[in-house]
């Protein structure tokens, strides 16, 4: 889409901050008002806009992208999308290990324990791990947590830690970073322990180091858009 507009500022409505462009207030692709909750997303949203050039490159836009898909799709189905990245906890990446190699086992327990450790002890619960491909199933209790857990998160914030879990392939890494117990790249890094011990055995694939950098990039961003959520 070409650029239509010269200027991008913020206002204030009702319920919280605008975007505007040229003055006239920015809606979602869903044409709905782009209503965000704090000042700071709005000036992150407002300067997504300001830097494009001659087109307008959504790709270019993460923080506007998350709010709109907050707005256009999470809200009116937050009750499913809670339940799907919960769900993650059932059969968390960090409960299944390798039990061959040795070497990438260990890796997995010296990345993962204090993971699991942690959120045992932050969220009373408990979990119960496997090796192989064997699967297991979480104590009624933990699920039931974790379910109550996403569904306490607003939309906007449900979206970052939607993006969080699947990019990790985890819940609990998701949770790690909401509560500061991982820096984003720390957790990422833990939800790629196989994966990168694979690549030291067999070297990089083309796509297989696209995956990762997107992935990373995404991790990133819903970082970012839960800062300027608490941010003033």
């Amino acid at each position: 889409m070409k650029r239509f507009y010269k200027t991008s500022s913020t206002g204030t409505v009702e319920g919280g901050f605008s975007v505007l462009l040229d003055g006239k207030p920015v809606r979602t692709p869903a044409k709905a008002p782009l209503t965000l909750p704090s000042r700071a997303l709005a000036e992150a949203v407002a300067a997504e806009w300001a830097d494009q050039g001659d087109k307008i490159v959504p790709d270019t836009m993460p923080q506007m992208t998350l709010s709109a898909t907050a707005i256009d799709r999470v809200t009116a189905a937050a009750a499913q999308v809670a339940a799907d990245a919960a769900g993650y906890a059932g059969s968390d990446l960090l409960c299944y290990r390798a039990d061959t190699p040795v070497e990438l086992a260990q890796r997995q327990a010296e990345g993962w324990d204090p993971v699991l450790a942690w959120a045992s002890e932050r969220y009373d619960v408990q979990f119960q791990t496997t090796a192989g491909l064997m699967p297991v199933d979480q104590p009624e209790e933990t699920r039931a947590r974790f379910r109550s857990l996403a569904e306490s998160f607003d939309p906007f914030q449900l979206t970052a830690v939607h993006v969080l879990t699947t990019a990790t392939g985890s819940f609990l890494l998701a949770l790690a970073v909401v509560e500061g117990r991982c820096a984003p790249a720390e957790a990422f890094a833990l939800s790629r322990i196989d994966e990168t011990y694979q690549e030291e055995l067999w070297g990089v694939d083309e796509e297989a180091a696209k995956r990762r950098d997107r992935l990373a990039q995404e991790i990133d961003q819903a970082h970012r858009f839960l800062s300027l959520l608490a941010s003033a």
